[in-house]
């Protein structure tokens, strides 16, 4: 029992010797580095390590001091039982056995009582060294406390940032299709002036058409009229396709088509421009 005693007071010692050391390891770290995400770590698990000693040298305290209780109801009740046997068999050898007994347990009681002892300046420094952390304790919680305020917070602003991005691609969306709509109408707008245009080289070339073949016409007559034959029949006018008058009906009748083909591209494209 004594070397048990003796070996967790050696260990005790030395724990609480180490735990000195971290501790102003700490403090001399604290005032170069005092924001050091790993000092705080290091400062919480030492906090952590005192509390968990001090709870276990509580629970030695608490055995010794039942052990220390039993022995002595022990020992009363021997001495209750010498008292009442001393004058009967005061010589006896077996009297001065429980007698021996009784001091053997009686210095086991001092002694106990002197480990007490030093387990309880022991309790007092660890003591001291707890409540000196107590307040940075009550801080880690307050910061851990704003810390799932602040996650929170997050998650919702992460939330909104979402919609807004899914709005902002609407947008973009939006925009794209405004551009495209416009291109749209600039085109329509382009296609109206080209028609126009188309249009207005119709009518020229009607018009040219019309000048030379009543120019050839009148030609054909004039040569008709100085080579007739007296009692021949009036020469009429022809035209073949390889000839000039054929050739520019076929371009009258080209930009008459293609004229007409940009009118309906233009309708087509106003049409689509009004369903956008």
């Amino acid at each position: 029992m004594e070397d048990l005693m003796a070996d967790i007071k050696k260990t005790a010692n030395k724990v609480r010797a180490k735990l000195k050391v971290i501790e102003q390891n700490i403090e001399q770290e604290e005032h170069t580095n005092k924001s050091s995400a790993d000092l705080r770590i290091r400062k919480t698990q030492h906090s952590t390590l005192s509390r968990k000693f001090v709870e276990v040298m509580t629970e030695y305290n608490r055995t010794q001091t039942d052990y220390r209780e039993r022995c002595k109801g022990r020992i009363q009740r021997q001495l209750e039982i010498i008292i009442r046997t001393s004058l009967i068999i005061m010589e006896t050898q077996q009297a001065k056995q429980t007698l021996a007994d009784i001091e053997a347990r009686h210095a086991d009681i001092i002694k106990l009582e002197n480990s007490i002892r030093e387990l309880h300046d022991m309790f007092m420094d660890m003591a001291m060294l707890v409540e000196s952390q107590g307040e940075m304790i009550d801080r880690i919680e307050y910061h851990v406390e704003h810390a799932v305020d602040y996650v929170q917070t997050a998650t919702q602003d992460t939330k909104k940032a979402l919609k807004y991005q899914s709005k902002a691609r609407r947008g973009e969306l939006v925009d794209r299709i405004e551009y495209h709509v416009a291109q749209s109408q600039n085109c329509v707008e382009t296609a109206r002036v080209e028609l126009k245009v188309a249009e207005g080289y119709q009518t020229k070339a009607r018009k040219a058409f019309w000048r030379t073949e009543i120019k050839h016409r009148r030609y054909h007559v004039e040569k008709d009229t100085h080579h007739s034959v007296p009692g021949s029949s009036s020469s009429h006018f022809n035209y073949h396709p390889g000839s000039l008058v054929g050739i520019m009906r076929q371009q009258v009748v080209m930009i008459a088509d293609s004229a007409a083909n940009a009118a309906t591209v233009t309708n087509a494209a106003a049409d689509a421009n009004l369903t956008c």
